[in-house]
């Protein structure tokens, strides 16, 4: 696909009118399986984590093999999918800017305490380290991206969420325990941390191409105003009184901000503390994934209502399986509020259609 061809206005408007809840119908990012005579060429990007390439590779070299790839792809930008991708440095970036330690395994990357192994939470001290050789990598990446003037859009990296990064400073059990044992320091370093997300945030986001066409994180939702994917994976281990305790006051200042947060609800251990999350008068979605082990998208109905009554944004995954959007649709009131990003296999197409053609999606 020639990607300068791509129309990056008709694209943000598409996305504006979504965020504003003025599109009238849902907004879907599903790529579409290749007609049978497509020859697909090699991938030029070898890896999708960038810290399993040796930082000695320069960036501007790896992100011209992702706009290759990119370009070789088979065309099925339509609604609202786009030509993108973000600097994936492994999910929760963070803690390897303020004194942890990143290591690549087979298919991702872990954080670790690194300076802080062994050290006493109330000896501990966040601040972030803008000389460490991560930090260094990620702003390479950004300041080359600008070479390309907007062919592609570039998200944000997976700078993580807050308590997510003091669980990988606090690993196994000890963050539990600290809820119980010190409570008041578990609180100090989440307001540090949050200081420290936000220091990375901003300054990576200066740091984007002019003629970027906005703004996405991970997730891929387009918006001209700053946005993220906030998370806390470690509230699946907690009460909803302890997520009110420790996590609702800090999400809510980052949620006022951001000018659009969504949340990541990851799991139904997290289903607990959806009312919560409602109650944050500035988040503006959530995307609900429900887990390893799990039934898939099309089961949780409840959620989706609950969701939809509150008038918030939603984003769902498509995993292959079309049903999953036909299912859906049927288990709300307000399809305007919804996105479905994933993709469909072979044989499903003129199903895809069908859903195109009842909101007036042309080809």
């Amino acid at each position: 696909m020639n990607l300068q061809a791509f129309d990056w206005n008709q694209q943000e408007e598409l996305w504006e009118k979504w965020w504003n809840k003025t599109l009238g119908r849902p907004l879907f990012q599903i790529a579409a399986p290749a007609p049978a005579d497509h020859v697909a060429l090699p991938k030029k990007c070898r890896h999708r984590f960038f810290p399993m390439y040796d930082f000695s590779v320069p960036a501007a070299a790896i992100i011209a093999d992702v706009v290759e790839d990119l370009s070789n792809d088979f065309p099925s930008y339509r609604d609202g999918r786009f030509p993108s991708s973000w600097f994936n440095f492994g999910p929760g970036l963070l803690s390897a800017l303020i004194g942890g330690e990143g290591h690549c395994g087979d298919n991702t990357v872990w954080f670790y305490p690194g300076r802080f192994a062994g050290v006493e939470i109330g000896d501990i001290s966040i601040q972030v380290d803008r000389n460490c050789a991560w930090f260094r990598r990620l702003e390479e990446f950004f300041l080359a991206a600008e070479q390309l003037h907007g062919v592609v859009h570039f998200g944000q990296t997976d700078i993580g969420g807050t308590m997510d990064v003091l669980s990988s400073l606090r690993p196994g059990e000890m963050l539990i325990y600290d809820l119980y044992d010190h409570p008041d320091e578990v609180k100090r370093l989440t307001w540090e941390i949050h200081h420290a997300w936000f220091e990375v945030f901003d300054y990576f986001n200066s740091l984007l191409p002019a003629d970027n066409h906005g703004h996405s994180a991970w997730a891929g939702l387009l918006s001209r105003r700053s946005h993220y994917m906030l998370q806390c994976d470690f509230a699946y281990m907690i009460s909803p009184d302890q997520f009110a305790e420790f996590i609702l006051p800090e999400l809510a200042a980052s949620c006022r901000r951001i000018d659009r947060p969504f949340y990541h609800l990851d799991g139904k251990g997290q289903l607990p503390h959806l009312e919560l999350l409602l109650s944050i008068p500035e988040l503006a979605g959530v995307q609900w994934v429900p887990g390893d082990g799990a039934p898939d998208c099309s089961h949780w109905p409840e959620v989706y209502r609950k969701i939809a009554a509150a008038d918030r944004l939603m984003q769902v995954f498509v995993h292959g399986d079309v049903s999953v959007i036909e299912k859906v649709l049927e288990q709300t009131n307000k399809p305007e509020l919804m996105l479905f990003s994933g993709y469909i296999v072979p044989g499903q197409e003129e199903r895809l259609e069908k859903i195109y053609r009842r909101f007036g999606i042309e080809a």
